[in-house]
């Protein structure tokens, strides 16, 4: 790499980080998610607007392979963090009403989005029409997690009975998704041998029940410890304890990889690996930096996946297409949590809610219509179609939730949680507990 395309690289970040503080800072001014308007900035780094002239004056050729590494690398942080978050005691005294709300908020949409696909092949043809309906049905059934969980803060409902619901059920539909998602990866990627697939199910196996109990021994026994009273040994042990937990979040990821899946499905799985009940002075030396690092790569990886976003070419057709894919994505998700909650007898008015807030989507939707994007699943005119869904949905949370649920006058104290930040919020949380703000939920 030359020192010219170096000078580049760097001018392209300081743009990408500044442009999406900017927006992000705007879309919170205006009642919405920061991911709203760092999507939104992404996107106008890209041939959007002035035919892609400006793409190429501030991403030229030379780095975008760059800065498609670091994007990479962004998102890989941002999935072991989601997989961090998930636990079994979210579904604490929700298990039957989270369980049965979230079935009906995934197996409606996929159905509806595996149709929606059969209409759509006759104008967004695929060599693979079998991963082309399994993936639209599995974007249909996406929850943006930790989105969900920022906007229930923001709101002070988190800790509410609905919050609560809200939370357990994102969880469960996360899991349900990527495992979807996986499926889409290993019927797309026809190309891995048989056996390396073969190996997916014992690789998932020794990470749950072998790697998770020896981690959690490991974090017991650093939890025992005291502080070492010399400085210096203080800061080898937080390094070496940050060097362990990235060697192995890159070896998950790349065994995944390496199996026919992509490397965000290994570092999702890492993180679920992580233990719960003890690790606090893990979490407090390795997870800051994790979290800083993926908060300054993940605009990085806003801006990447603009550039393959490209709406200035959109016509009639595609218009009416985008229609109905927001028909079908927020009738599809919003109807079936609803059903699902009244079917428990939760009242109407939070049964709305959680149909709005399950259609939250986010950075969760774009990190899967990336990885369709990538296998060749889907084109790049539905791509865009798909992007402007992932707004419109997580941006309407804002505008609806108000008129079923208004806020607290309030505000709840931010739950004691890990931050993530910069895929849902600027304002930093506190760390620490084991659970998304499930603690003292009623």
């Amino acid at each position: 790499m030359t020192a010219q395309t170096v000078g580049h690289l760097v001018l392209g970040l300081v743009v990408i980080v500044v442009i999406a503080r900017l927006f992000g800072r705007v879309a919170r001014w205006i009642g919405q998610p920061p991911v709203i308007g760092e999507i939104v900035a992404g996107i106008l780094l890209g041939p959007t607007l002035f035919g892609g002239a400006l793409t190429e004056v501030v991403f030229p050729a030379g780095i975008r392979p760059s800065l498609q590494a670091l994007a990479t690398v962004g998102v890989v942080l941002f999935m072991f963090l989601v997989g961090l978050e998930l636990n079994g005691s979210l579904l604490r005294g929700h298990g039957r009403t989270a369980s049965s709300v979230a079935i009906a908020s995934i197996v409606l949409p996929f159905g509806l989005g595996a149709v929606l696909a059969l209409h759509l092949l006759n104008r967004h043809p695929t060599e693979n029409r079998l991963a082309f309906v399994l993936f639209l049905g599995a974007a249909m059934s996406v929850t943006a997690f930790p989105v969900l969980a920022r906007i229930l803060t923001d709101r002070g409902m988190l800790h509410t009975g609905v919050g609560a619901l809200a939370v357990a059920v994102a969880a469960v539909d996360d899991v349900v998704a990527w495992s979807l998602l996986a499926l889409v990866a290993l019927v797309a990627g026809g190309a891995t041998e048989p056996w390396r697939i073969a190996l997916i199910a014992p690789f998932v196996a020794l990470v749950v029940f072998g790697l998770r109990p020896v981690l959690a021994r490991w974090a017991a026994w650093e939890d025992r410890r005291e502080r070492a009273e010399r400085p210096v040994l203080g800061t080898l042990a937080r390094a070496g304890a940050t060097a362990v937990l990235a060697l192995g979040l890159a070896l998950s990821a790349s065994a995944t990889e390496w199996m026919g899946l992509h490397l965000i499905f290994g570092a999702f799985l890492f993180g679920v690996a992580m233990p719960r009940e003890h690790g606090h002075r893990l979490r407090a030396w390795a997870l800051p930096l994790i979290q800083r690092v993926s908060g300054v790569l993940l605009p990085v990886f806003f801006a990447v996946a603009g550039l393959a976003v490209d709406l200035s070419t959109l016509g009639g057709a595609a218009l009416a297409d985008l229609l109905l894919i927001l028909l079908v994505a927020i009738g599809g998700k919003g109807i079936g949590a609803y059903l699902g909650a009244r079917t428990h007898r939760v009242p109407h008015r939070d049964a709305s809610a959680l149909a709005i807030l399950l259609n939250t989507r986010g950075l969760t939707e774009l990190i899967a219509l990336t990885l369709g994007l990538k296998l060749g699943v889907i084109g790049s005119e539905l791509y865009s179609l798909m992007v402007v869904m992932a707004l419109v949905t997580t941006a309407m949370a804002g505008v609806l939730l108000p008129l079923v649920h208004p806020a607290r006058e309030k505000p709840e104290l931010p739950p004691r949680h890990l931050d993530l930040e910069e895929a849902a919020g600027p304002a930093p949380l506190a760390h620490g507990s084991d659970a998304v703000g499930t603690k003292g939920l009623p």
